[in-house]
C-alpha cells in the first residue's frame, strides 16, 4: 500500500460535483479501476439507500450489480467514495465499521464548504484510519 492516492481531475471534480447535488444528503460512489493496479479509472455514482445527510448506505442490489459488472471487467474497487454534510471530511465511527475493503482508498469530502470541498483519502483495515496523500493528476 503505498500511502497515496493518484487520482485524475476530472474524477475529483465528479466526485465533489456529486456531493453537492446530492446535498443535504449524503452522497456515494466507487471509482473502479483494473483489477490490482490502483488505477482509478471508471467514476461510478451511486444512490444513497439511507438518503440520510448522516449516513450513507449502498443498496444491496444496485452493489450486487456492481460487482458483477466489475468483475465482468476485470476491475475493482479502487476507491469507495462519499461526503460528509456538516463535518470534516474524516471517516465517522460509523464509516470505519463498514469498511470492507482493506485495498481501496477510502475518499471523504466535504462538499458542504463554501469556497473549496475539503478532498481527503484514507486507507482503513481492520479499524484502524490512516490518511494517505492525494496526487491529482490531469
Amino acid at each position: 500500500m503505498s500511502g497515496v492516492l493518484s487520482i485524475r481531475r476530472d474524477i475529483v471534480d465528479a466526485i465533489i460535483d456529486h456531493a453537492r447535488r446530492d446535498h443535504p444528503d449524503e452522497a456515494c460512489g466507487v471509482v473502479a479501476g483494473p483489477v490490482g493496479s490502483d488505477r482509478p479509472e471508471r467514476f461510478i455514482p451511486m444512490l444513497n439507500a439511507a438518503r440520510s445527510p448522516t449516513f450513507y448506505e449502498f443498496d444491496s442490489m444496485d452493489l450486487l450489480r456492481l460487482y458483477r459488472e466489475m468483475e465482468d471487467r476485470d476491475e475493482e474497487p479502487v476507491v469507495i467514495y462519499h461526503s460528509h454534510t456538516a463535518t470534516e471530511a474524516y471517516p465517522s465511527r460509523t464509516d470505519i465499521s463498514i469498511a470492507a475493503e482493506p485495498n481501496a482508498h477510502y475518499v471523504l469530502v466535504a462538499a458542504w464548504m463554501e469556497d473549496e470541498a475539503d478532498f481527503r483519502s484514507f486507507r482503513i483495515v481492520d479499524g484502524v484510519v490512516t490518511e494517505e496523500e492525494v496526487r491529482i493528476t490531469d
